[in-house]
């Protein structure tokens, strides 16, 4: 059995092209099905599939056939998704294979490999993507182990290091970027769109600068109130936007829309309003909600996931210090798996020796069945039973060892005199220890 982990991320795609591989929570089920369908005759590979704003991943592990074999079909079924050519998906992918993909997933889950180092979202998305796994029926025993010793290295990490503690989260870079444009946040208008996790991180943040009013308008009204309830904030409809988007001096997106939700001509009707006062947008969200050409205009600041990566700071020597220590963590994890990786190829040998020794059993216990109903001598009966039982183990070693000659001979015979000849080690006094 093989693990291989494929995927793109910020550090290997631009975010335009990541956008095209965003797979919403409710898409995972049939897209893991279409994968295990594109490759059906490597015998359904287990699967799962983590689609974040900065990464999208397919891990899948396979028992039959050579692991190489299932890359190139899993690379053309993923530039489908995107509707991009397998040849521009390979200059933008990593394909990891056992130890490497492991290192790989216990670094995303430990933060190790975000954006923001440290970031603690990723791994409860992981999570959430180990449960659509294992509801879409396609998390098989390999993969359940990888991702579950994934959350304990993380929980190790976090727990023994400081390397959350180092980092600025995009939703603080987001409040810190817009301190630099207005000179008091209590006098500003906040609206944010969308009513998901990062959307509450980032409300969390600018609700404790205290500004003059904060608005949240989501698709669906009742999970937008919930939210602004505890921010004091009004609950909008997504529908309402376009007329109320020049009100707010700082406007937060982050929805799972495969289509910009706010585009250019809505935000220039605003400016316009505004008497072109300057508006601050943030768009967290990938594929974007805002329209890449808002940033062109003169009145607007806008920033994506990528432009926040540049934002953050982090300490020196403590980070650095965190991160070794966070990196031992995760070698001792990976040394552990590859460990049960080694122990769960030699189970179909292990199965299939306790069928021979079972059929053997069976076959032996049969013949002295029929001994005794004869009314064979008893210890006849046993005597033949031992023999039968040791003639069969004994068969296939001593036919190898006659048919194989020189060198090979000489470390078969090794071989089974380690299988074989195993003495119980005796005291000096000749008592058995």
């Amino acid at each position: 059995m093989s693990v291989i982990a494929l995927g793109l991320n910020h550090s290997t795609a631009p975010l335009d092209l990541r956008g095209r591989f965003a797979f919403a929570p409710e898409q995972l089920s049939v897209a893991l099905h279409g994968f295990r369908e594109r490759i059906r005759a490597h015998d359904r590979p287990e699967a799962a599939l983590l689609s974040t704003c900065n990464r999208t991943e397919l891990y899948f592990a396979a028992e039959n056939g050579h692991p190489g074999d299932l890359v190139r079909p899993a690379i053309d079924w993923l530039a489908a998704q995107g509707s991009v050519s397998g040849e521009r998906m390979l200059d933008h992918t990593y394909v990891l294979e056992d130890r490497a993909a492991a290192r790989h997933a216990f670094r995303v889950a430990s933060g190790l490999d975000s954006m923001v180092l440290g970031e603690p979202q990723i791994l409860g998305q992981m999570k959430q993507a180990v449960r659509q796994a294992e509801t879409a029926g396609t998390l098989g025993r390999t993969l359940h182990q990888l991702f579950q010793r994934s959350f304990s290295v993380a929980k190790e990490v976090r727990s023994a290091t400081e390397i959350g503690s180092h980092s600025i989260s995009m939703a603080a870079a987001s409040v810190r970027l817009a301190a630099q444009l207005f000179e008091d946040l209590g006098q500003i208008r906040v609206l944010f769109v969308g009513a998901g996790e990062m959307v509450e991180l980032v409300a969390t943040h600018f609700a404790a600068r205290q500004p003059k009013a904060m608005a949240v308008a989501n698709r669906t009204l009742e999970r937008g109130e919930k939210l602004a309830s505890r921010f004091g904030a009004q609950a909008l409809r997504l529908a309402d936007l376009p007329g109320i988007l020049h009100e707010f001096d700082a406007v937060v997106s982050c929805t799972a829309s495969s289509l910009p939700i706010i585009g250019l001509g809505a935000v220039e009707r605003a400016l316009k309003a505004r008497r072109h006062r300057p508006m601050f947008m943030v768009d967290l969200a990938v594929p974007r909600d805002i329209e890449p050409e808002v940033g062109r205009l003169s009145d607007v600041y806008l920033y994506t996931v990528d432009d926040l990566a540049a934002v953050v700071q982090t300490a020196g020597e403590k980070r650095q210090a965190a991160v070794e220590q966070a990196e031992a963590i995760v070698d001792a994890g990976v040394q552990s798996f590859a460990h049960w990786l080694d122990q769960r190829a030699a189970v179909p040998l292990i199965q299939a020796l306790n069928r021979q020794a079972d059929d053997w059993r069976s076959a032996e216990m049969a013949r002295a069945r029929k001994l005794l109903a004869r009314g064979e001598d008893v210890d006849h009966v046993l005597d033949a039973l031992a023999r039968g039982l040791t003639q069969k183990l004994l068969h296939g070693a001593l036919a190898e060892l006659h048919a194989t000659e020189g060198a090979k001979r000489e470390q078969l015979a090794q071989t089974v005199s380690r299988l074989f000849l195993r003495q119980t080690a005796r005291s000096p006094e000749g008592d058995e220890r």
